[in-house]
């Protein structure tokens, strides 16, 4: 049975075995683990994940895929199809604490479980889906990803690079984010146009707790890069004035590219929660 890839879903299919093997090593998954997988596809991940663990939950929006990565996962192993459980859902709808709460009710995880998330994501959507995702972070042990490889330069950047921005700050400041390695083109079919990356990333830092409100957080953190290269003073113009960036120890006339997380997390801290 043939599956055509889509291009409304980004589908790019990993076919490399050397690859998978390679990215299943940097997962290690381990036999109780309470993990899904995003975007299973044709089951190349799913399949060695499967033959590491009780059981995998997988969510995957295209329906015509669904019934060959059932017949993939199983035809060498039927046990397969009792671990197998597949949600034909949008990622970006999925509510990934109700799904926790459901699996620790339903199966016999420890009451302290946490998620592990792997996923090969479509590049057209993989930021409003790491997005989504930090707003149950506290129920997340690790994330590991295939993405763009520009857009994991710019997640695991640091002050000063010219790759660090937005994304940089929004998934630092909740995560440690790691670029594990490189994913060519000709690992996939069809071939992207873009180089691929394999990220990691875990919850947990010392500024979340910092940072009450996401939202205030994001809308100065979109603000201030609106135009990286200008001084603080201008791109936060509209948000506070000069007196409000030296109280987060901070002059005017810096510029965005150079401020740490915890810079962020100060100048938030001075903004909207000691003004």
């Amino acid at each position: 049975m043939q599956h055509r890839a889509k291009k409304r879903f980004g589908q790019n299919f990993l076919v490399d075995t050397s690859i998978i093997d390679h990215i299943i090593a940097g997962i290690n998954p381990q036999a109780g683990d309470l993990m899904i997988e995003i975007g299973p596809g044709l089951g190349a991940m799913t399949k060695p994940l499967l033959s590491r663990l009780h059981r995998l939950n997988v969510i995957e929006l295209d329906r015509d895929v669904i019934p060959i990565l059932t017949r993939n996962c199983t035809l060498a192993d039927q046990g397969n199809k009792d671990k197998l459980m597949v949600n034909e859902a949008d990622v970006l709808k999925f509510d990934f604490a109700a799904f926790h709460a459901d699996q620790l009710k339903q199966h016999d995880y420890p009451a302290d479980t946490r998620l592990r998330v792997v996923g090969n994501l479509p590049y057209n959507i993989s930021t409003p889906v790491l997005f989504h995702l930090l707003k149950t972070r506290h129920l997340i042990k690790d994330m590991h990803f295939m993405l763009q490889k520009e857009v994991v330069d710019r997640i695991a950047s640091a002050p000063g690079n010219k790759h660090y921005g937005r994304l940089s700050v929004m998934l630092q400041a909740y995560c440690s984010a790691q670029f594990l390695f490189e994913v060519p083109p000709h690992a996939f079919q069809p071939a992207p146009k873009v180089d691929s990356a394999i990220l990691r990333l875990v919850p947990g830092t010392p500024f979340e707790d910092q940072i009450d409100e996401f939202s205030d957080f994001e809308n100065l953190v979109r603000q201030a890069f609106s135009q990286r290269r200008k001084t603080l003073k201008n791109t936060l113009k509209n948000i506070c004035g000069a007196d409000r960036i030296e109280q987060a120890g901070l002059k005017p006339s810096q510029r965005t590219e150079a401020l740490s997380i915890a810079d962020f997390v100060s100048l938030y801290r001075s903004i909207y929660k000691d003004a």
